[in-house]
């Protein structure tokens, strides 16, 4: 007896209830002694589907980000020394004079700009996190009175918090603004007015879900939900509400960054974001993030203290020659000495010629040749007490492997204000920042 077996076919089969699902046909002939026999096989092809579709979705936001990192970096180069250079006109002009107001909006403009590219920095998981262990719960207990004020009073907020809710580990602002994003975005779809429904749960994520999510792991998690009753969604708009500037408001009215940057966060906290919605019956937002057993810590909310100049010396790495003069003046006019160097190579010849003390490191990460951490490791053995801080706008991504800072690494995300310069400077100078250099070149 011998098989001739036929290219398997797909099609669409229909259930009981009157849905279609995918199907995979395989046709095989017999021919016998007896005559010629077929044999007909029909699988269920639903699930595969579903995991090539999260592959394909998995390589498209993949792509995005990438492109979406690329272009912050470049912009916040660029706003660096924008808003460096306004900051500095800013100050020495009398609030009379009819430039002040001209340089301020620039500052306005400046700072919008970079709050769009902080957006696109957290869709594309390149934004610095400073995790803490959380009880959400707490978190959104904190922040309840402030979307009672967002979202109006056409609008009825219930929470439902669990109890022996889990905690979790994660930057605490970037949770809240997890919770801002997904309510201006449910407020936009309740404009009659509507509920919206906060609540936390335990929750196990099995195999299965693992298997249909290959992004996510099995275990325990700790689940975050905002469920509104506005129009809901089709699914064609479902499948791209994370892109960035994808939107269905009307010109003006949105960037489209909100929902991609909540993808961001969630995703570089490794967790995980599910959405279920249909036309006219509202949308919920599901976000995982994995449980852990330590206690929560406490969230402080001391305000920083005014910036201050000082008289140390400054090693300045930066191979951008527009931001790495503009930082030159700016700690020059503060009182301190800067030792300028346009890349690796240049600062190590530096360190090695420079006969006074070299009291901090100040450099970019990405740098052509030689990167900023490949320099402290370098730097270590030559200047041992010189402290540390990096800055880029490529954000801790290039630092280490999750963005989150580690121990040992003071980091400046551009673009970066004065105030926000010389303020940090001098927490790590006098010893209210991390490690010196030789402990975080370990």
């Amino acid at each position: 007896m011998t098989p001739a077996l036929e290219r398997p076919v797909e099609l669409h089969g229909v259930r009981k209830d009157g849905r279609a699902f995918p199907i995979e046909l395989s046709l095989a002939r017999w021919e016998t002694r007896r005559g010629s026999f077929l044999t007909v096989i029909i699988r269920d092809i639903t699930e595969r589907r579903q995991l090539e579709e999260q592959f394909r979705q998995a390589q498209k936001m993949e792509s995005i980000g990438r492109l979406a990192g690329g272009l912050a970096h470049d912009f916040n180069n660029l706003l660096t020394v924008i808003g460096g250079h306004a900051d500095l006109l800013h100050g020495r002009l009398q609030p009379e004079d009819p430039l002040h107001r001209r340089i301020g909006l620039i500052q306005e403009a400046a700072e919008h700009a970079a709050d769009l590219t902080k957006q696109l920095l957290a869709f594309s998981r390149k934004q610095v996190l400073a995790p803490q262990v959380l009880d959400l719960n707490a978190v959104v207990i904190e922040i309840e009175p402030m979307l009672r004020r967002l979202i109006g009073e056409d609008i009825d907020l219930v929470t439902a918090p669990a109890r022996g809710l889990g905690n979790v580990k994660a930057d605490p602002t970037q949770i809240k603004q997890i919770l801002l994003n997904l309510a201006v975005n449910a407020q936009d779809a309740m404009p009659q007015g509507g509920k919206l429904t906060i609540e936390t749960e335990n929750v196990e994520l099995d195999q299965h879900y693992a298997r249909l999510h290959p992004d996510v792991a099995s275990g325990t998690y700790v689940m975050l939900a905002v469920t509104d009753t506005g129009s809901g969604m089709d699914e064609e708009t479902r499948s791209r509400i994370f892109e960035p500037f994808f939107t269905t408001k009307a010109p003006g009215m949105g960037t489209g960054l909100g929902l991609a940057t909540v993808y961001g966060i969630v995703k570089q906290s490794s967790g995980a974001i599910s959405v279920y919605s249909e036309p006219g019956l509202g949308t919920a937002f599901k976000v995982y993030l994995p449980r852990v057993l330590e206690p929560a810590d406490a969230v402080a909310t001391a305000r920083p203290a005014g910036p201050r100049g000082g008289s140390e010396t400054v090693l300045l790495v930066e191979d951008n020659e527009m931001v790495r003069t503009l930082t030159c003046e700016i700690l020059k006019r503060q009182g301190y000495t800067v030792v300028e160097a346009r890349h690796g190579a240049d600062a190590l010849d530096l360190a090695r010629r420079y006969h006074g003390p070299i009291h901090l490191l100040l450099t970019d990460v990405v740098m052509p040749e030689m990167s900023g951490p490949e320099l402290v490791s370098r730097l270590a053995p030559i200047r041992p007490q010189m402290k540390i801080i990096y800055m880029s706008g490529y954000t801790a991504d290039a630092i280490d492997h999750q963005g989150m800072l580690d121990e040992g690494i003071e980091f400046l995300p551009k673009p970066i204000g004065l105030d926000t310069l010389v303020r940090k400077l001098r927490e790590v100078l006098d010893g209210r920042g991390r490690a010196p250099l030789a402990d975080a070149a370990r």
